[in-house]
Protein backbone atom coordinates (compact mmCIF):
# COMPACT_ATOMS: atom_id res chain seq x y z
CA UNK A 1 0.00 0.00 0.00
CA UNK A 2 1.50 3.49 -0.96
CA UNK A 3 2.21 5.51 1.73
CA UNK A 4 0.42 8.99 1.02
CA UNK A 5 1.40 10.98 3.91
CA UNK A 6 4.25 12.38 2.73
CA UNK A 7 2.32 13.90 -0.07
CA UNK A 8 -0.74 15.61 2.22
CA UNK A 9 2.20 16.71 3.93
CA UNK A 10 3.43 18.57 1.75
CA UNK A 11 0.19 19.78 0.26
CA UNK A 12 -0.69 21.38 3.57
CA UNK A 13 2.96 22.88 3.93
CA UNK A 14 1.71 25.85 1.66
CA UNK A 15 -1.24 26.77 3.23
CA UNK A 16 -0.21 26.36 6.77
CA UNK A 17 3.30 28.20 5.90
CA UNK A 18 1.01 31.06 4.11
CA UNK A 19 -1.10 31.56 7.00
CA UNK A 20 1.61 32.19 9.26
CA UNK A 21 2.84 34.37 7.61
CA UNK A 22 -0.11 36.42 7.40
CA UNK A 23 -0.70 36.52 11.01
CA UNK A 24 3.20 37.37 11.51
CA UNK A 25 2.00 40.70 8.95
CA UNK A 26 -1.09 40.98 10.35
CA UNK A 27 0.48 41.42 13.69
CA UNK A 28 3.30 43.61 12.35
CA UNK A 29 1.04 46.13 10.98
CA UNK A 30 -0.93 45.99 13.56
CA UNK A 31 1.84 47.40 15.69
CA UNK A 32 2.49 49.88 12.84
CA UNK A 33 4.14 52.72 13.45
CA UNK A 34 6.28 51.00 15.75
CA UNK A 35 9.41 53.35 14.16
CA UNK A 36 10.04 56.81 12.45
CA UNK A 37 8.48 57.20 9.13
CA UNK A 38 9.82 58.97 6.47
CA UNK A 39 8.04 61.36 4.71
CA UNK A 40 10.24 61.72 0.73
CA UNK A 41 9.20 65.48 -0.29
CA UNK A 42 10.74 65.68 -4.04
CA UNK A 43 11.22 69.42 -3.90
CA UNK A 44 13.47 71.75 -2.24
CA UNK A 45 13.73 73.08 1.29
CA UNK A 46 11.62 75.70 1.72
CA UNK A 47 8.60 75.55 -0.83
CA UNK A 48 4.89 75.29 -0.43
CA UNK A 49 4.87 71.40 -0.74
CA UNK A 50 7.95 71.50 1.73
CA UNK A 51 5.83 73.97 4.30
CA UNK A 52 2.39 71.30 3.59
CA UNK A 53 4.78 68.37 4.41
CA UNK A 54 6.04 69.91 7.91
CA UNK A 55 2.66 70.67 8.79
CA UNK A 56 1.86 67.29 7.71
CA UNK A 57 4.19 65.62 9.64
CA UNK A 58 3.94 67.12 12.87
CA UNK A 59 -0.15 67.27 13.17
CA UNK A 60 -0.15 63.55 11.63
CA UNK A 61 3.39 62.26 13.92
CA UNK A 62 0.92 63.36 17.08
CA UNK A 63 -1.95 61.44 15.87
CA UNK A 64 0.29 58.56 14.85
CA UNK A 65 2.21 58.90 17.88
CA UNK A 66 5.42 58.31 16.16
CA UNK A 67 8.04 61.11 14.67
CA UNK A 68 7.93 61.49 10.73
CA UNK A 69 10.88 63.22 9.25
CA UNK A 70 10.83 64.97 6.20
CA UNK A 71 13.35 63.89 3.33
CA UNK A 72 13.95 66.50 0.64
CA UNK A 73 14.52 64.82 -2.24
CA UNK A 74 14.59 67.23 -4.91
CA UNK A 75 15.66 67.07 -9.16
CA UNK A 76 13.80 66.53 -12.54
CA UNK A 77 10.72 67.95 -11.65
CA UNK A 78 9.93 65.86 -8.61
CA UNK A 79 10.66 62.61 -10.18
CA UNK A 80 13.63 61.60 -8.10
CA UNK A 81 12.08 61.54 -5.55
CA UNK A 82 9.16 59.72 -6.25
CA UNK A 83 10.76 57.02 -8.10
CA UNK A 84 12.86 56.51 -4.88
CA UNK A 85 9.57 55.91 -2.75
CA UNK A 86 7.87 54.07 -5.81
CA UNK A 87 10.75 51.69 -4.97
CA UNK A 88 10.47 51.65 -1.51
CA UNK A 89 9.49 48.60 0.84
CA UNK A 90 5.77 48.73 0.47
CA UNK A 91 5.12 48.59 4.54
CA UNK A 92 3.85 51.79 5.58
CA UNK A 93 7.46 53.70 6.34
CA UNK A 94 8.13 56.03 3.87
CA UNK A 95 5.22 57.97 2.29
CA UNK A 96 5.62 60.75 -0.70
CA UNK A 97 4.05 64.25 -0.47
CA UNK A 98 3.83 65.24 -4.23
CA UNK A 99 2.65 68.16 -6.03
CA UNK A 100 1.18 69.41 -9.57
CA UNK A 101 4.12 68.01 -11.29
CA UNK A 102 2.63 64.41 -9.78
CA UNK A 103 0.13 64.36 -13.19
CA UNK A 104 1.90 65.80 -15.56
CA UNK A 105 5.50 64.03 -15.14
CA UNK A 106 4.09 60.69 -16.85
CA UNK A 107 3.47 62.73 -19.93
CA UNK A 108 6.38 64.75 -19.93
CA UNK A 109 9.01 62.53 -19.00
CA UNK A 110 7.56 59.35 -21.22
CA UNK A 111 10.62 57.33 -20.03
CA UNK A 112 10.28 57.62 -16.38
CA UNK A 113 11.84 54.84 -14.22
CA UNK A 114 8.33 54.28 -12.23
CA UNK A 115 5.17 53.28 -13.07
CA UNK A 116 2.93 56.09 -10.96
CA UNK A 117 0.07 54.32 -11.49
CA UNK A 118 1.65 51.20 -10.77
CA UNK A 119 3.82 51.54 -8.52
CA UNK A 120 2.36 54.31 -6.04
CA UNK A 121 -1.06 54.65 -4.13
CA UNK A 122 -2.54 57.59 -3.88
CA UNK A 123 -3.74 58.54 0.35
CA UNK A 124 -5.03 62.05 0.57
CA UNK A 125 -5.57 65.24 -1.69
CA UNK A 126 -4.37 67.62 1.57
CA UNK A 127 -4.52 70.80 -0.18
CA UNK A 128 -4.83 73.33 -3.40
CA UNK A 129 -4.57 76.70 -4.40
CA UNK A 130 -6.01 78.71 -7.34
CA UNK A 131 -3.97 80.58 -9.71
CA UNK A 132 -4.75 83.90 -10.74
CA UNK A 133 -4.31 85.36 -13.98
CA UNK A 134 -1.77 88.67 -13.91
CA UNK A 135 -1.05 91.29 -15.74
CA UNK A 136 1.03 94.55 -15.43
CA UNK A 137 -0.81 97.09 -13.44
CA UNK A 138 -0.56 99.34 -15.95
CA UNK A 139 -1.51 97.17 -18.73
CA UNK A 140 -4.12 98.21 -21.48
CA UNK A 141 -5.59 94.65 -20.63
CA UNK A 142 -8.85 94.71 -18.17
CA UNK A 143 -10.73 91.58 -18.75
CA UNK A 144 -9.27 87.99 -19.89
CA UNK A 145 -11.84 88.95 -23.37
CA UNK A 146 -9.01 91.63 -23.66
CA UNK A 147 -6.27 89.22 -24.11
CA UNK A 148 -8.19 86.64 -26.47
CA UNK A 149 -8.75 89.90 -28.40
CA UNK A 150 -4.97 91.05 -28.64
CA UNK A 151 -3.90 87.50 -29.00
CA UNK A 152 -6.43 87.01 -31.69
CA UNK A 153 -5.15 89.72 -33.41
CA UNK A 154 -1.53 89.36 -33.16
CA UNK A 155 -0.91 85.49 -33.00
CA UNK A 156 2.73 84.88 -31.52
CA UNK A 157 3.41 88.51 -30.13
CA UNK A 158 1.68 88.11 -26.37
CA UNK A 159 4.16 86.95 -24.34
CA UNK A 160 3.45 84.78 -20.90
CA UNK A 161 5.51 83.95 -18.26
CA UNK A 162 6.49 80.70 -15.78
CA UNK A 163 8.62 79.52 -13.17
CA UNK A 164 9.79 76.75 -15.90
CA UNK A 165 8.53 74.02 -18.84
CA UNK A 166 5.79 71.74 -17.84
CA UNK A 167 5.00 73.40 -14.35
CA UNK A 168 1.33 74.52 -13.84
CA UNK A 169 2.15 78.12 -14.52
CA UNK A 170 3.27 76.99 -18.46
CA UNK A 171 0.19 74.55 -18.17
CA UNK A 172 -2.29 77.14 -17.13
CA UNK A 173 -1.40 79.49 -20.42
CA UNK A 174 -1.14 76.38 -22.74
CA UNK A 175 -4.33 75.03 -22.10
CA UNK A 176 -6.13 79.08 -22.09
CA UNK A 177 -4.18 79.34 -25.29
CA UNK A 178 -5.06 76.19 -27.16
CA UNK A 179 -9.00 76.39 -25.63
CA UNK A 180 -9.09 79.97 -27.61
CA UNK A 181 -7.18 78.40 -30.47
CA UNK A 182 -4.61 81.52 -29.75
CA UNK A 183 -0.86 81.53 -30.38
CA UNK A 184 0.92 82.77 -27.82
CA UNK A 185 4.83 83.41 -26.84
CA UNK A 186 5.85 81.38 -23.69
CA UNK A 187 9.07 82.91 -21.63
CA UNK A 188 9.97 79.92 -19.21
CA UNK A 189 12.38 81.27 -16.48
CA UNK A 190 14.08 79.39 -13.67
CA UNK A 191 11.49 80.02 -10.92
CA UNK A 192 8.74 82.38 -10.41
CA UNK A 193 10.66 84.92 -8.47
CA UNK A 194 12.44 85.82 -11.44
CA UNK A 195 9.11 85.98 -13.79
CA UNK A 196 6.89 87.79 -11.57
CA UNK A 197 9.69 90.24 -11.06
CA UNK A 198 9.86 90.69 -15.32
CA UNK A 199 5.74 91.05 -15.60
CA UNK A 200 6.28 93.61 -12.79
CA UNK A 201 8.59 95.75 -15.12
CA UNK A 202 6.26 95.38 -17.85
CA UNK A 203 8.58 93.19 -19.93
CA UNK A 204 6.10 90.16 -20.21
CA UNK A 205 2.32 90.36 -20.93
CA UNK A 206 0.90 88.14 -19.01
CA UNK A 207 1.15 85.40 -16.82
CA UNK A 208 -0.67 82.58 -14.10
CA UNK A 209 0.39 82.39 -11.26
CA UNK A 210 -0.68 80.82 -7.93
CA UNK A 211 -2.50 83.45 -5.37
CA UNK A 212 0.16 82.48 -2.85
CA UNK A 213 3.08 84.17 -4.89
CA UNK A 214 1.62 86.63 -6.95
CA UNK A 215 -1.50 87.68 -4.79
CA UNK A 216 1.20 90.19 -2.53
CA UNK A 217 1.47 91.74 -5.55
CA UNK A 218 -1.90 92.87 -7.08
CA UNK A 219 -2.94 93.86 -3.15
CA UNK A 220 0.19 96.01 -3.70
CA UNK A 221 -1.34 97.36 -6.58
CA UNK A 222 1.59 95.93 -8.66
CA UNK A 223 -0.22 93.43 -10.94
CA UNK A 224 -3.21 93.50 -11.72
CA UNK A 225 -5.55 90.34 -11.39
CA UNK A 226 -8.03 89.23 -14.48
CA UNK A 227 -9.51 86.33 -13.31
CA UNK A 228 -8.58 82.90 -10.90
CA UNK A 229 -8.78 79.97 -12.36
CA UNK A 230 -10.86 77.98 -9.12
CA UNK A 231 -14.25 76.95 -9.91
CA UNK A 232 -15.70 79.08 -7.65
CA UNK A 233 -15.00 82.84 -6.68
CA UNK A 234 -12.68 83.01 -3.41
CA UNK A 235 -13.53 85.00 -0.40
CA UNK A 236 -10.13 86.63 -0.32
CA UNK A 237 -10.69 87.22 -4.26
CA UNK A 238 -14.18 88.58 -4.10
CA UNK A 239 -13.62 91.07 -6.60
CA UNK A 240 -11.85 88.94 -9.31
CA UNK A 241 -14.17 86.83 -11.67
CA UNK A 242 -13.28 82.76 -12.16
CA UNK A 243 -11.96 82.28 -15.69
CA UNK A 244 -15.39 80.54 -16.13
CA UNK A 245 -17.13 83.68 -15.48
CA UNK A 246 -14.95 85.34 -18.26
CA UNK A 247 -16.02 82.79 -21.10
CA UNK A 248 -13.63 79.90 -20.40
CA UNK A 249 -16.26 77.72 -19.48
CA UNK A 250 -15.14 74.31 -17.47
CA UNK A 251 -11.26 76.63 -16.95
CA UNK A 252 -10.46 74.70 -13.81
CA UNK A 253 -6.22 74.72 -12.44
CA UNK A 254 -4.84 74.27 -9.02
CA UNK A 255 -1.55 73.38 -7.70
CA UNK A 256 -1.99 70.70 -5.02
CA UNK A 257 0.02 68.84 -2.56
CA UNK A 258 -1.41 65.20 -1.86
CA UNK A 259 -0.10 62.16 0.00
CA UNK A 260 1.10 58.84 -1.72
CA UNK A 261 2.12 55.31 -0.44
CA UNK A 262 3.93 52.35 -2.44
CA UNK A 263 1.54 50.50 -3.56
CA UNK A 264 1.31 47.17 -2.19
CA UNK A 265 1.02 48.90 1.29
CA UNK A 266 -1.19 46.61 3.69
CA UNK A 267 -4.50 47.88 3.44
CA UNK A 268 -5.13 48.54 6.86
CA UNK A 269 -2.22 50.40 6.96
CA UNK A 270 -3.61 52.70 3.73
CA UNK A 271 -7.27 53.11 5.50
CA UNK A 272 -5.28 54.25 8.68
CA UNK A 273 -3.21 56.82 6.83
CA UNK A 274 -6.14 57.97 4.84
CA UNK A 275 -8.21 58.71 7.98
CA UNK A 276 -5.76 60.28 10.24
CA UNK A 277 -4.19 62.32 7.55
CA UNK A 278 -7.81 63.66 6.36
CA UNK A 279 -8.77 64.21 10.08
CA UNK A 280 -5.66 66.22 10.09
CA UNK A 281 -6.87 68.23 7.67
CA UNK A 282 -10.25 68.60 9.25
CA UNK A 283 -8.78 69.59 12.56
CA UNK A 284 -8.84 73.92 13.60
CA UNK A 285 -5.17 74.12 13.66
CA UNK A 286 -4.38 73.05 10.59
CA UNK A 287 -7.14 74.70 8.80
CA UNK A 288 -5.74 78.06 10.71
CA UNK A 289 -2.39 77.24 9.29
CA UNK A 290 -3.33 76.64 5.49
CA UNK A 291 -5.27 79.60 5.82
CA UNK A 292 -2.23 81.78 6.95
CA UNK A 293 -0.69 80.50 4.20
CA UNK A 294 -3.32 81.12 1.30
CA UNK A 295 -3.89 77.49 0.73
CA UNK A 296 -7.31 75.85 0.86
CA UNK A 297 -7.36 72.24 2.71
CA UNK A 298 -8.82 69.56 0.69
CA UNK A 299 -8.60 65.93 2.67
CA UNK A 300 -10.16 64.32 0.04
CA UNK A 301 -10.68 59.86 0.59
CA UNK A 302 -7.99 58.25 -1.53
CA UNK A 303 -10.72 57.19 -3.80
CA UNK A 304 -11.66 60.40 -4.96
CA UNK A 305 -8.19 61.53 -4.80
CA UNK A 306 -7.22 58.67 -7.02
CA UNK A 307 -10.36 59.77 -9.31
CA UNK A 308 -8.95 63.46 -9.11
CA UNK A 309 -5.20 62.12 -10.41
CA UNK A 310 -6.27 59.79 -13.54
CA UNK A 311 -8.42 63.11 -14.66
CA UNK A 312 -5.48 65.52 -13.91
CA UNK A 313 -2.89 63.13 -15.59
CA UNK A 314 -5.27 62.55 -18.65
CA UNK A 315 -6.04 66.38 -18.94
CA UNK A 316 -2.46 67.24 -18.67
CA UNK A 317 -1.35 64.84 -21.17
CA UNK A 318 -3.85 66.44 -23.67
CA UNK A 319 -2.28 69.75 -23.56
CA UNK A 320 1.21 68.72 -23.23
CA UNK A 321 0.88 66.88 -27.01
CA UNK A 322 -0.96 69.28 -28.29
CA UNK A 323 1.46 71.93 -27.68
CA UNK A 324 4.44 69.66 -28.20
CA UNK A 325 5.87 70.80 -24.67
CA UNK A 326 9.38 69.18 -23.85
CA UNK A 327 11.23 69.19 -20.31
CA UNK A 328 13.79 71.17 -21.56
Amino acid sequence: MKNTRPAKMAALVGPVLAAALLSLTGAAMADWPDKPIRLVVPYPAGGAADNTARILAQELGGRLKQQILVDNRPGASGTIGAAFVAKAPADGYTLLLDATSYTVNPTLYPKLSYNPEKELAPVSQIMQVPLLMVVPANSRFSSVADVVKAAAAQPGKLAFASAGNGGAQHLAAELFAQSQKLQMTHVPYKGGAPALTDLIGGQLDLMFSATTASGTFVKGGKLKALAITSAKRQDAWAQVPTMSESGMKGFEVYEWNGLFAPAGTPRAVLDRLEAETRAVVASPAVAKRFEEMGVQPVGSSAKDFGAFVKTETAKWAEVIKAGNIHAD
